[in-house]
């Protein structure tokens, strides 16, 4: 009797099983393949989509860099506000505002002791700089009394007085602390004299008569029609005296100058010197220096690009 045949799929009793090739597994193991290929490999699409987030990644962080150093920026200029002070720096800030205030007070109080009490008042005048002003006569019109506070001495008002001296040119007056008063002076140096009835005056550089006295010897005599300070011919005379070697104007014995145009030089051995006007003066000076060298009795430095001896 014949066994009956096993339905198709399914063993028959006392048969090993063989494994049958299943096609429908085929497709999965096939998808697993592609999931792995997938996974391995980085497609065009997703390798721009992570360099995109990368490159935004980097700007943010660029911009961030960049506030944060425009930030910087701005405190050290102090173009953004200080914080606000804490407790314990507004009451360093209220140390300091007293002690402001107490300097303050101490500085007025000094002051009032110094300015309306002689604790530093004048107890010497020290007059410097005199030789022929005598300096009783300096004090005298100083007019500064012992004992007077040195802050209520108006230095500038007693360097005026001072200066009215017919023999001072320039005063300068200063405090020396804790108690002196010090007037320095510059006196007038006479370069030129001029008879008059009354006697010999003297004239400065300037052209003022400042005494009325014996000349030094040697001092050239002045010949003008109206001597002072403003006067032109007198101006234009004295210009050249300065002007001259020391060596020349000791030679000189007179200048006259009846105008600007017109001056001329009598030294004291005879010679006269043709100087003309006072223009180019120093280059005149130049060429008298070696023209007085050579023998003549008049030197003519007029045009003193043509200086002549006769």
């Amino acid at each position: 009797m014949s066994e009956p045949e096993a339905p198709q799929g399914e063993v028959a009793p006392g048969e090993i099983p063989q494994e049958v090739p299943d096609d429908r597994a085929a497709p999965a193991t096939e998808s697993s393949e592609t999931e792995s290929s997938e996974t391995d490999f980085e497609g065009p699409r997703r390798r721009a989509r992570r360099e995109r987030e990368q490159r935004r990644a980097a700007q943010q962080r660029a911009r961030a860099i960049e506030e944060a150093r425009r930030e910087a920026k701005r405190r050290a200029s102090g173009l953004v506000p200080p914080a606000a002070p804490t407790g314990r720096g507004k009451v360093r800030g209220l140390r300091a505002v007293l002690l402001t205030v107490l300097l303050i007070i101490l500085g007025v109080g000094v002051g009032s002791i110094l300015y309306f009490t002689p604790v530093m008042s004048v107890r010497a005048v020290a007059v410097v700089g005199t030789a022929e002003v005598p300096i009783e006569e300096v004090t005298a019109v100083a007019a500064v009394p012992l004992g007077t506070p040195l802050l209520q001495v108006n230095t500038g008002e007693v360097a005026d007085r001072v200066a009215t001296i017919r023999r001072v040119a320039s005063a300068r007056v200063q405090r020396e602390y804790p108690s002196t008063l010090r007037i320095t002076i510059a006196e007038r140096v006479p370069v030129a004299v001029m008879d008059f009835p009354d006697g010999p005056h003297l004239y400065d550089r300037d052209g003022v008569d400042f005494a009325t006295a014996p000349p030094p010897p040697s001092l050239p005599y002045l010949e003008v029609a109206n001597p002072g300070p403003t006067d032109p011919p007198t101006q234009a005379a004295l210009a050249v005296l300065t002007s001259l070697r020391p060596e020349v104007a000791g030679q000189v014995g007179r200048v006259a100058a009846p105008s600007v145009a017109s001056i001329t030089l009598i030294l004291t051995d005879g010679r006269e010197v043709v100087w003309g006007t006072h223009e180019r003066t120093e280059e005149k000076a130049e060429k008298l220096a070696a023209l007085l060298t050579q023998p003549g009795h008049t030197y003519d430095v007029s045009s003193p690009d043509l200086p002549t001896v006769k």
